[in-house]
């Protein structure tokens, strides 16, 4: 029997409505289930496919209507006996997915449907309780965090390679003139120009797409060092700007690391007024001064503070400048020190907030040989989880 929770007042009455509604379903235990038909010969119902995230059910049943689970056995990671009409199903989470299974399922068809109904109307009841599991969960460390960094990365270098492809096709066709006949007008274009246009745009994506990918980054990597340990600290640096996760991951007092900082931090302002601020400028600019010398532009920094309007662009938002910078600082990221979380990010394998809250991370970053015995390690416990190999 699963440890009894503690409950707020009201989700103790909902489970007392919850086990009203579903009094037909009875739990079986282990001794009664030892007097009955054995479920060595069973096999999954039709009906099964209309039942939902196999983790919902067992909280539902297991953790707060209290019925037995077997436990685990080959390729099964749960099996909770249920009789209703006299008739007896096990609700089964197995490799190739959650399941209620019978024995000769094709005459049960009809009861399992039933059965599958009364579960699925359970879990809309239930949803409150669920919501406060989640919250209970987002306040420790018992959590995973995904890891999407090689996609992520991935999107990058997509772009970036995407740019560099268009620039070089720019400057091959560069003096190139296209002259077509229209209606008596001859239509002058150059391809070269046409491409470069392109080729700016294409930049963008991809100078977005690396600030996408060390927003995730950062995040793994401030967890591997044991500064970010709960679901509540991992939500809030989420939620939090592009500058706080940079130092949350790194430490901005090496001189060098603090220069990338800065330069990226400016970037990272400029690609979000560009992009986010109506898109009037890569240096903000937004509108033109009526002056003695003609149209000078108005910039808008997206600055907090009494400046908010200026004539002075603090740096020139250069394509290539900003991507080979991109490059300098991946390659400074994954240097030295910092190889160990390269050895682990790229590896895919989540988080583990309990490994950062007991100090499995902090110590392993300190040796790359450390790191990718525990990278090996976890990927093994990983592979015998996902093929149930208990």
């Amino acid at each position: 029997m699963n440890t009894q929770l503690v409950l707020p007042e009201e989700l103790s009455f909902l489970k007392a409505r919850l086990s009203k509604e579903l009094q037909d379903l009875k739990p079986v235990s282990k001794n009664k289930l030892a007097n009955l038909s054995s479920h060595f010969n069973t096999d999954r119902t039709f009906a099964g496919r209309a039942l939902r995230q196999y983790y919902l059910y067992y909280f539902l049943l297991v953790e707060f209507l209290e019925y037995e689970d077997l436990g685990q056995f080959e390729k099964v990671s749960f099996s909770i006996p249920i009789e209703y009409k006299g008739q007896l199903f096990f609700l089964e989470h197995r490799k190739l997915g959650l399941g209620l299974v019978t024995e000769k399922p094709k005459e049960k068809e009809q009861t399992a449907e039933e059965v599958v109904h009364k579960l699925n109307a359970a879990l809309e009841m239930a949803k409150p309780f669920f919501e406060w599991k989640a919250e209970q969960a987002a306040e420790q460390s018992k959590l995973n965090v995904v890891n999407h960094s090689n996609f992520l990365f991935d999107r990058y270098r997509y772009f970036s390679a995407l740019y560099s492809s268009l620039i070089e096709d720019a400057e091959h066709r560069k003096g190139e003139k296209i002259e077509e006949e229209i209606g008596g007008w001859t239509h002058i274009s150059y391809p070269s120009t046409e491409i470069k246009q392109n080729a700016e745009w294409v930049s963008m994506s991809a100078i977005d797409a690396f600030f996408s990918w060390t927003e995730h980054v950062f995040i793994h990597m401030a967890i591997l060092r044991g500064k970010t340990i709960t679901g509540k600290d991992v939500d809030k640096l989420a939620s939090g700007n592009w500058a706080n996760k940079f130092k949350a991951a790194l430490d901005v007092s090496d001189k060098e690391t603090h220069t990338f900082y800065e330069q990226l931090t400016t970037i990272k302002r400029q690609l979000r007024n560009y992009i986010t601020h109506g898109a009037f400028g890569k240096n903000g600019e937004a509108m033109s001064f009526h002056s003695n010398v003609g149209a000078v532009p108005l910039l808008l920094p997206q600055k907090q503070g009494a400046a908010r309007f200026t004539f002075y662009s603090d740096l020139s938002f250069d394509e290539d400048e900003v991507l080979n910078l991109i490059e300098k600082f991946i390659v400074h990221l994954w240097a030295g020190p910092r190889m160990p979380f390269k050895v682990y990010i790229q590896s895919s394998l989540p988080s583990i907030l309990t490994m950062a809250q007991d100090g499995q991370y902090p110590s392993a970053i300190e040796s790359l040989q450390e790191m990718e015995e525990l990278v090996e390690y976890l990927q093994h416990r990983f592979d015998v989880a996902a093929n149930m190999d208990w």
